[in-house]
């Protein structure tokens, strides 16, 4: 049997996945989108992967960007997912009205996140329609470790029942 794009789809949503925003920084203008595609890749050294649409504009601001945030939100940020999930152009000084703040090595983080990372770009990879960013993690904290995470799992916002 063949797979399409769609098929593909649905059974990947089959994964459920934590969401993070990825935040970059480029000559004063701040950008963030939503990312599920997310993941640890090596502990020696510490590397992270994350993978963004290549029509997206947060694409071209990370082709850009010698570094870049991720904040991994928490079940009760499902309004900041959907946020940065809508198209938009990045802007002065701002990240769509979202409180944040920069991270010790001068990425944007958002305020409130169960944990952040601040990657420095390491490589640039092409996955088809998505480019696969390689970051090396160069600063850390897990800040909410009580709170649950925010999960997506077929096409919606699910809860861990623990």
């Amino acid at each position: 049997m063949a797979i399409d794009s769609g098929l593909f789809r649905t059974i990947i949503g089959n994964f459920a996945t934590g969401v993070t925003v990825v935040t970059t920084a480029n000559d004063g203008l701040l950008h963030g989108v939503t990312a599920n595609s997310v993941t640890s890749l090596s502990l020696d050294p510490l590397l992270l992967l994350v993978c963004i649409d290549k029509k997206a504009h947060a694409h071209s601001e990370m082709e850009k960007c010698a570094s870049f945030g991720v904040s991994i939100l928490g079940a009760d940020q499902a309004g900041l997912s959907e946020l940065f999930a809508r198209p938009g152009e990045p802007e002065k000084g701002s990240l769509s009205g979202a409180a944040w703040r920069y991270g010790p090595g001068g990425s944007p983080l958002l305020e409130g996140a169960l944990a952040w990372l601040e990657c420095r770009v390491r490589e640039r990879l092409n996955g088809g329609d998505h480019t696969i960013f390689v970051g090396e993690v160069i600063d850390g904290e897990a800040v909410r470790a009580e709170a649950a995470p925010l999960l997506y799992f077929r096409g919606g916002y699910r809860r861990l029942a623990c």
